[in-house]
Order: C-alpha cells, then structure tokens, then sequence
C-alpha cells in the first residue's frame, strides 16, 4: 500500500490510500463496508494501531477497488501532505555514503553520525522550502527516511526490518553556513520547512530490501545526485538496531538514512537552492517528492 495524509477543499486532513491517478478516503470506504470499529483518524494512529489498523487499511482499499466511483478522487484534486505531518523523533544520519564523506574531506568513522530534525521542520510534497535570512547556503540531500511502525528497543539487527512501517522519500534540506559554526549540526537541519517527506508511506511488504534502491535528486531538471543505497555505509537494519540500543523508538518514528555524494557545498563553484528552484527527490520503488523553493 501507498498510505498519504491529505487533504481536499470540503475537508480537513485524513488518511488515504494512493490507487493509480487517485486517492481512495479509507475512512469512507471502511465505514462502507459495515466495519464496527471506527477507523484511525491519523496516519499516526494507524501506525500505532499495528496489524490491526494495517488490516483495516488493506481491507478498506480492497472495497474501495471494487467501488472505484465512490470512495475515490483524482490526485490532483487534493492536497497531498507528509505522511506523517507531525512525527515524534527525526533521527538522521549523516556521512551514511564513503562518497559524500569523500566529497566534504570527512573520514568514515566506526559509529553513524547521529542529528535530529524537529517536527517544525515537515513539510510535505508540494509544499514550498522557505529559505530564512538565517542562511544564504541552503542545500539539497536526497535521502531514504524509515518510517517505524511499533516500539523497538534493543532489537538485533536479524529483526530489525519486523519493526518497519514503511519508506519514504526525504529531501534533508540544510543550512551549511549554520551547520558549520559548530562541531554539532542541529542548527543547520533544524529550520522549519527544511523536512520534506513524501508523497506516501509504501508500505514494507512492497521494499523487502531498502539496501537495493536507486536513488536522485533533481535540480531545476539537472541530476545533482544518482547512487544507490546499497552504497550505504550503516544498512537499514544495522541503523534501527543501533538507534534501538541507544533510545526507544517508536511508531511513527522517521530515521533519515544519509544522502550520497553530489549535494551543493561540494560542487565547483557551490550550488546552493535558489529562489525559485524547484527540487525533486526520487527513491525506486518509494515515489518522487518534489518541492519548490522560496526566500
């Protein structure tokens, strides 16, 4: 499933389900069905329903298929937002590719790079990066973000994966002039807006393995970064084995997996996102995410 939070001009954020060109309203589709229990209002509170609200979902849009005049609307009638709009813990790596790493003259170390994004920082797809006059460097990362879909805490690395909701693409959008004034980065990846997630949470049965995927970012058009995160230094169950150890996670919860080598501050002369650029992010198998940029 292709699971989004949006939203239409009659009506208020809510969950939905991508199908094709559309957009099915779960909500309506399993209230249609004569279920008894109420469906969960927030992508959040699906997630926190577990398997449960996950079979919800499944059966809400295997009915809504079969009434594909009902229950569904054109995508380009609604507003997509973040999947998760508000999340409770943006854990991100940094230098998780030898080639970014490279790029900046940083060594690979032993241990991942931890730093937090705020929820403040969200923004979905569509929406614009409102660059501040804090920053006159801001750059572009493309990124795999793991969305967790049930506590995890001190999980093996074998069983890391049964704890994943879902992917999505990020864009880890960052000041490098704020980043750089100390040894640690959160001022520079804390601004509001530089968190774009999106356009849907794909659910985990559809990417068995996040260690295959292509992925790009795409500036004004231009291809900026093209790798793979089977060149991830720290792999997708090592990182939420890892994080578990250290801190609970859980559902709901985003990590961001690092961006590869090709972000602005390393090209000669730098490319820093402009007024009026337009960036996309693209994950196999997880979608395209795609942003404007204002000042």
């Amino acid at each position: 499933m292709k699971l989004v939070t949006y939203q239409t001009s009659q009506s208020p954020a809510r969950v939905g389900a991508l199908h094709g060109e559309t957009v099915v309203d779960l909500a309506a589709a399993h209230a249609a069905t004569g279920g008894h229990s109420s469906f969960p209002t927030t992508l959040q509170s699906l997630l926190e329903a577990g398997d449960a609200g996950m079979a919800l979902a499944r059966e809400a849009l295997a009915f809504a298929v079969r009434h594909p005049d009902k229950y569904a609307a054109p995508v380009n009638t609604t507003t997509l937002l973040a999947p998760l709009p508000r999340p409770g813990k943006i854990i991100c790596l940094g230098r998780n590719y030898a080639a970014h790493a490279k790029e900046g003259g940083a060594e690979v170390l032993e241990y991942p790079i931890l730093f937090f994004k705020p929820a403040t920082s969200v923004i979905g797809p569509g929406a614009a990066i409102v660059v501040p006059s804090a920053t006159t460097k801001p750059d572009y990362e493309a990124e795999l973000a793991v969305v967790i879909g049930r506590t995890c805490k001190d999980v093996d690395e074998a069983h890391a994966l049964e704890y994943v909701a879902g992917y999505t693409c990020a864009n880890d959008v960052s000041a490098r002039d704020l980043q750089k004034r100390t040894h640690q980065w959160d001022q520079g990846k804390m601004l509001d807006t530089f968190c774009p997630l999106g356009p849907a949470l794909v659910t985990a049965d559809e990417i068995p393995d996040p260690g295959q995927l292509d992925i790009k970012s795409i500036l004004n058009g231009e291809v900026m970064q093209h790798s793979t995160t089977a060149l991830m230094i720290f792999s997708v169950p090592f990182t939420i084995s890892y994080i578990s150890k250290i801190a609970t996670l859980e559902a709901g919860d985003i990590i961001l997996t690092g961006t590869p080598d090709g972000v602005g501050q390393a090209r000669n002369p730098p490319v820093f996102l402009q007024n009026g650029d337009t960036i996309t992010i693209e994950v196999e198998k997880v979608g395209t995410l795609t942003n404007r940029v204002t000042r």
